[in-house]
């Protein structure tokens, strides 16, 4: 038979049960091997009661004292009812110097403390009892990620001023910085808010114009990796002079919030329409575009598109990309059948080679083909590759060489590029 005896009636705070006539300590602590939580009770006294009852901050401590023991029982083990019951007398009867004395010795949870309002400066000085004088009832469980967060930063040496700090919290990063960012003005102090501001300006005029694609060779989903490094370097740059006291913490923050937004924008942002596809007009290859295209990839897959429909052909050959490009699928083939001619970009080796036919096959003859490969710098290179076969043919492609026939050669060029990087 288990009757509660007393709780604070607030969040996770240990309660006090009757358990078949004796008093014991239940809290909940940890998970078992399925993720659900443990429970682990051990025995006290009335005395201990007592001042449970009329003394929050003791029964705080005691609560953080206990922590450390339920995690070391892990997934299945049991308490260290003997360990338990030890800390009782020190934490919930003992004089303040000797409490202070007892919690530079043993593991404690500080971070439970904190939630519940300690004083963090009386904290790091092992004044336990005295920074429980603030204790509440209710935790601020924002006020404990904060916390852990300036740990973690301690722990690497990072040292935030007001500002800093001030920039963390607009963009919602203060507690965890791998959440995406935001703009939270009301999370700032008042009086550092034109601060902050002026910051988030400077890093706007440094990425104006910029975007961040996606990158269909990745998948429908991520994002250009080059162009959002582009604008973190503009970014960074520009707020470091602007602003060269910030610490890197916050100049991060503010280059990682540009570019989530700059990547937003962009993906509104039509792009690869060729609108001007479906009118006949002439490229800047001297050809005319092209009236239909295939295009297929390394598993088989093909798809047909002609002029004349909603999308031009750069759009539906990345969308087609996206759609099929995998990590054992990197190869994808632009063909204009009608003039034997084509391109193959190589996503793995970052290479493209543009194949014209020179002899047609006949009379049971193979055809002869001409093949000329080019090194390619980025997904911006090989788009605008893509663009100028659809508008123009390979004879448009020769701006973006050194077109290389020698096999033997290319692959030189690849391993000079690859040493080079």
């Amino acid at each position: 038979m288990r009757d509660v005896v007393f709780t604070r009636g607030s969040g996770w705070i240990p309660n006090v049960i009757s358990e078949d006539g004796e008093l014991r300590l239940m809290l909940g602590a940890g998970a078992d091997a399925n993720h659900e939580p443990r429970t682990f009770t051990f025995p006290i006294g009335e005395a201990h009661l007592a001042v449970i009852r009329e003394d929050l901050p003791r029964h705080l401590l005691l609560w953080s004292a206990v922590l450390p023991l339920c995690e070391a029982a892990g997934t299945a083990g049991r308490l260290d009812e003997d360990a338990a019951v030890a800390l009782l007398d020190p934490i919930l009867l003992s004089p303040p110097e000797d409490v202070d004395a007892l919690f530079r010795r043993i593991r404690w949870d500080g971070d439970r403390l904190v939630a519940h309002g300690a004083d963090v400066d009386l904290l790091r000085r092992g004044r336990v009892c005295a920074a429980m004088r603030s204790a509440t009832g209710t935790p601020d469980e924002k006020r404990a990620q904060e916390h852990r967060a300036d740990r973690r930063r301690a722990e690497r040496g990072v040292v935030l001023g007001p500002l800093d700090a001030a920039i963390l919290r607009y963009t919602g990063q203060y507690a965890h910085g791998a959440t995406v960012p935001r703009r939270l003005p009301g999370a700032v102090d008042a009086a550092l808010l034109p601060e902050v501001m002026r910051v988030i300006a400077t890093a706007e005029r440094a990425c104006a114009g910029m975007r961040i694609g996606l990158d269909p060779r990745r998948g429908n989903r991520a994002v250009d990796k080059r162009a959002w490094e582009r604008v973190a370097t503009a970014v960074d740059s520009a707020v470091r002079r602007a602003h060269p006291g910030l610490a890197d913490d916050a100049v991060r923050t503010v280059g990682f919030l540009m570019c989530s937004e700059t990547a937003d924008r962009s993906r509104s942002t039509p792009v690869d329409d060729d609108a001007e596809a479906a009118d006949g007009r002439t490229g800047p290859g001297g050809g005319a575009h092209k009236a239909a295209l295939v295009f297929t990839d390394d598993k088989g897959a093909e798809k047909k598109w002609r002029r004349g429909g909603r999308r031009g052909a750069s759009a539906e050959f990345w969308e087609f990309v996206g759609d099929r490009s995998a990590a054992d699928n990197e190869v994808f083939t632009v063909e204009d059948e009608e003039r034997g001619e084509g391109i193959q970009l190589h996503f793995y080796a970052d290479s493209v080679a543009r194949v014209t036919t020179v002899r047609e096959g006949k009379g049971g003859s193979d055809p002869e083909y001409r093949v000329e490969y080019a090194l390619v710098d980025g997904l911006d290179a090989y788009r605008a590759l893509v663009s100028a076969f659809v508008r123009g043919g390979c004879a448009a492609l020769d701006p973006y060489g050194p077109w290389m026939p020698d096999v033997a050669e290319f692959e030189r060029a690849r391993r000079e590029r690859r040493d080079a990087r």
